[in-house]
């Protein structure tokens, strides 16, 4: 189901409109010119990963160590053995 408002309710309302957008409130709102749909206000599909870069920052100490052993970690990506 949606919400259908005319283009004056749109223009004197749009950022209660885009506010029920962004609740939830809302799936969709219709905004109708002369009673014919004209546009539809949906929100952005934003897809939030819990796995985003830099979440962890300044959880932990990066040791100064880190890439001592660099040429190894190549190797085994590269498939080498070690020995």
């Amino acid at each position: 189901m949606h919400t259908t408002v005319n283009m004056l309710q749109a223009k004197s309302s749009l950022s209660r409109l885009v506010e029920s957008i962004e609740l939830g409130q809302e799936r969709e709102i219709v905004i109708a010119r002369n009673g014919r749909p004209v546009a539809k206000l949906v929100p952005i599909d934003v897809t939030t990963s819990k796995n985003r870069i830099g979440i962890a920052k300044g959880l932990f100490d990066v040791p100064d160590t880190i890439d001592a052993n660099n040429a190894e970690v190549a190797k085994l990506f590269i498939g080498e053995s070690l020995s």
